[in-house]
């Protein structure tokens, strides 16, 4: 094990009142701990860590042009200009069926949790964190995708992230990469006919989608120090790289 010592964090900036869901595990795939908050919040769980690994669910700097330079080698775009205005990474996602939004050359084109994305990398380097690089540091981070996450994991595209079935899916995608979570399962043993005519589903046994999202890329983040072989990057070092838990991916989900 490379970062046997470390923490492993996934952070989700999904938006709305607490903008922020984070999770983190040890290096025996334990659930240290599971909350949202503000940015502020993670920014001081992750300056009380020694060493820690942290994945982020959002793009680390608006794209650089790259996939414009080399549209005509690329075979998904189109001739319009928003087409053309994403990050390789992200066409590399779509090109394998993987639907991720585009991340705009110019910052304020972006969406408002995007640039929060942006400010919290910021804010991280300033704690001391740096990009992953060869070698063993205190403090890394990297750039996930919970959507890309769930797909590779699974092998095709995951159901809704929004509907039960889809949290259930991803919950058990989750479990069955032996992290120490919540079973799944558990849901169907305590749903009755009773609890189902009412409507009063053991709803508490699953993880929100913002949990979810953020549980993957903990995940992520500790394949990638624990069994850094099972993981893969997409994209260009000058945008930002997406990391991904499977050594191979598919050319199409």
């Amino acid at each position: 094990m490379l970062f046997d010592t470390h923490i492993f964090v996934g952070v989700d900036p999904s938006g709305g009142r607490k903008p922020f869901t984070y999770a983190a595990f040890d290096a025996q795939g334990r659930l240290l701990t599971l909350a949202d908050g503000v940015m502020e919040d993670v920014l001081a769980y992750l300056g009380g860590q020694q060493e820690a690994l942290v994945a982020v669910n959002a793009p680390q700097r608006p794209n650089s042009g790259l996939v414009r330079e080399t549209r005509q080698s690329l075979p998904l775009l189109h001739q319009s200009g928003r087409a053309q205005d994403m990050r390789l990474a992200e066409h590399s996602l779509r090109e394998r069926g993987i639907n991720v939004a585009a991340t705009p050359a110019r910052r304020e084109y972006c969406s408002a949790w995007v640039q929060d994305g942006f400010d919290f990398y910021r804010r991280m380097a300033e704690l001391g964190y740096q990009p992953h690089a060869e070698g063993k540091l205190a403090r890394i981070f990297r750039e996930t995708h919970p959507q890309a996450c769930f797909a590779v994991l699974l092998g095709q595209l995951p159901l809704s992230r929004s509907s039960l079935e889809g949290r259930l899916q991803r919950q058990l995608i989750l479990y069955e990469q032996g992290l120490r979570i919540r079973d799944p399962m558990d849901f169907f043993e305590e749903l009755t006919r009773h609890k189902l005519l009412k409507g009063h589903l053991p709803l508490d046994l699953l993880y929100t989608p913002e949990q979810l999202d953020a549980l993957a890329a903990a995940h992520t983040a500790w394949l990638a120090g624990t069994k850094p072989f099972e993981t893969s990057l997409i994209g260009d070092p000058e945008e930002g790289q997406i990391t991904l838990p499977a050594s191979e991916l598919k050319s199409k989900y």
